[in-house]
C-alpha cells in the first residue's frame, strides 16, 4: 500500500491518459465514422457538439492540457447526456442504458477535482521553457 501511495500521482496520470483515449474514441467515431460509428451531421444539436467535446475534451485530458477545465466540461456533457437521453427511460442506469454516461460523468468530475497527476504536456512545456540558472 505504501508503494501505491508513493506512486499516486504517476498512477493518476496513467488513469487520466487511458480515460482520455477511450473518451476521445467516442468523439472520433461520431465525427469521422471510425470504429464502426455513424457520423453525426455537422452542427446538429446536441450530437455534433457532444462529439466535438468528446474528441477535443478526451484529447485534452489524455495529453494533460487544461485538464481540470476539459474534465469538467466532459463531466457536464456526460451528465447532460444521461439526464436528457437515458434517465427519462427509467430511474436506474442499469435499466435505462446510461451506465457509461453516468460513469464517465463521475470519472471526469474526479479528474477535475484531484488534478492531472505528475505527467502532463503542460508540465513538460513549463519545464522546457523555465529559465535556467546559468542564463
Amino acid at each position: 500500500m505504501e508503494t501505491i501511495l508513493r506512486r499516486r500521482e504517476d498512477l493518476l496520470s496513467l488513469f487520466r491518459f487511458v480515460v482520455g483515449v477511450l473518451f476521445a474514441c467516442h468523439g472520433i467515431a461520431k465525427l469521422f465514422g471510425m470504429f464502426g460509428g455513424k457520423t453525426v451531421t455537422f452542427g446538429s444539436w446536441p450530437s455534433w457538439f457532444s462529439a466535438v467535446i468528446e474528441f477535443g475534451g478526451g484529447l485534452a485530458v489524455m495529453l494533460g492540457v487544461g485538464t481540470r477545465i476539459a474534465a469538467l466540461l466532459c463531466s457536464g456533457e456526460m451528465a447532460y447526456a444521461y439526464f436528457t437521453t437515458h434517465q427519462p427511460k427509467a430511474l436506474w442506469p442499469i435499466e435505462n442504458g446510461g451506465e457509461l454516461a453516468a460513469v464517465y460523468s463521475w470519472v471526469f468530475l474526479l479528474i477535475a477535482i484531484v488534478g492531472p497527476g505528475s505527467y502532463t504536456l503542460t508540465k513538460l512545456w513549463q519545464r522546457a521553457h523555465q529559465p535556467s540558472l546559468t542564463e
